[in-house]
């Protein structure tokens, strides 16, 4: 058998070097469970990213996928298939937005919302052709395509890959204010996630999102809100613009839309909005394919009858106030909601790198974001007393 060491050897030699993943090699997935090649046993703390917020391998999305595969995996958009037009209606049904418009990944939905927002603003608001402005925020994360990665802050993400693409402004996150004075008539959009996941979990202040509703309302500028991560009950609600009542003019989803199993993602909003695509203006040959739709029906239905944004709600707080319990040197405060959380390090801890490591030795696996923050966003049907068997864990490396 080939191990772990062999196997990193063997990605790092062939790979592109563009991640800096923990030294494990995971083969097999149950739950919240994972398990590297030599029968190591770990309680996943990352749900890639928020991506198996139903769990590694839900026996009923083994089945939709199985069952799916078995009849029929791709039709392009060339033609009509049997799962699509159910997923649209479920999802908007869902969502209580009256279109929706399928795609692959992640980012590839934020480019959907980009040009529907410009489209919008041309045909519909009346900006002057080609001059319609999106803006974004600070230490914000949609993607890594050229475009989104040119309004980014983060500058690691942007070295060596310019000329950006023009028609962003950046403002601070958090700050309603500096929203408000940034918009201009040519204001499109405003792109917003409400909570960033990857600048280390940051929560904006409480009513900033129904101010963001407000504003945006107030000066016909689209509220956007990418809930990739945040959304499908990580932070306690089906999506955590709900936390304020603040229903945006289109939603960017992704990640646990296909439960881990398939790469969907889908911008939902109102007729308005999405009808300005006609034939041609945009596309995917796998967006909508039957395969991930059957998937993507399957992993809604059990994130509403198992109640999973519950359980996020009730098991992240009580969570949360165990983790600032813990007396630690190294800890300044922990932030979050529902089972999305950060906890930030004091500058002298030396990073959350190192914090990580000891975690993945104690069968615990959990990844820095930002270098001084560890996220902890475990699968949404974690039990309380797999909770516990974590804190005893991160007690002991915390403390």
């Amino acid at each position: 058998m080939v191990d772990s060491k062999e196997l990193i050897e063997i990605s790092e030699t062939y790979g592109a070097h563009n991640y800096h993943p923990l030294p494990v090699v995971l083969s097999k997935g149950e739950g919240i469970w994972v398990w590297d090649v030599e029968g190591r046993k770990y309680l996943d703390f990352l749900s890639c990213y928020s991506a198996v917020n139903q769990g590694h391998c839900h026996p009923r999305l083994i089945a939709a996928l199985t069952g799916q595969a078995k009849k029929l995996t791709l039709t392009s958009r060339a033609f009509h298939n049997d799962q699509l037009g159910p997923f649209l209606k479920e999802l908007c049904e869902l969502t209580g937005f009256e279109m929706a418009l399928p795609m692959n990944t992640g980012a590839e939905a934020v480019e959907t919302a980009i040009k529907a927002s410009r489209r919008w603003g041309y045909m519909v608001k009346g900006i002057p052709d080609g001059k319609a402005e999106i803006i974004a925020c600070a230490g914000n994360f949609h993607g890594r395509t050229t475009t989104i990665i040119g309004f980014s802050t983060e500058e690691e993400y942007k070295r060596g890959f310019g000329p950006f693409t023009p028609g962003f402004k950046v403002v601070p996150y958090g700050d309603a204010r500096a929203l408000e004075e940034a918009i201009t008539p040519e204001t499109a959009a405003f792109l917003v996630e409400p909570i960033q996941g990857e600048a280390g979990v940051v929560v904006p202040p409480e009513g900033y999102l129904r101010e963001v509703r407000r504003i945006c309302s107030e000066k016909k500028v689209l509220f956007v809100a990418d809930e990739v991560q945040t959304g499908f009950c990580r932070t306690g609600k089906m999506f955590c613009w709900e936390h304020e009542g603040a229903r945006p003019d289109m939603m960017i989803l992704g990640k646990a839309l296909g439960g881990g199993y398939y790469p969907v993602s889908a911008v939902v909003a109102s007729r308005e909005i999405l009808g300005v695509f006609d034939p041609g203006s945009h596309g995917s040959t796998f967006g909508g394919n039957p395969l991930g739709a059957a998937v993507a029906r399957e992993a809604i239905r059990i994130l509403v009858e198992e109640k999973l944004d519950e359980r996020a709600a009730e098991l992240g707080a009580w969570f949360m106030e165990e983790l600032r319990a813990i007396e630690s040197p190294h800890v300044d405060h922990v932030r979050g909601k529902g089972l999305l959380i950060g906890v930030v390090l004091k500058p002298g801890a030396g990073g959350a790198r190192p914090f990580c490591e000891k975690l993945q030795a104690e069968g615990l696996l959990a990844k820095e974001t930002h270098e001084d923050v560890i996220r902890f966003a475990p699968p949404l049907v974690i039990e309380k007393s797999d909770l516990q068997w974590a804190l005893e864990r991160i007690r002991k490396v915390l403390g």
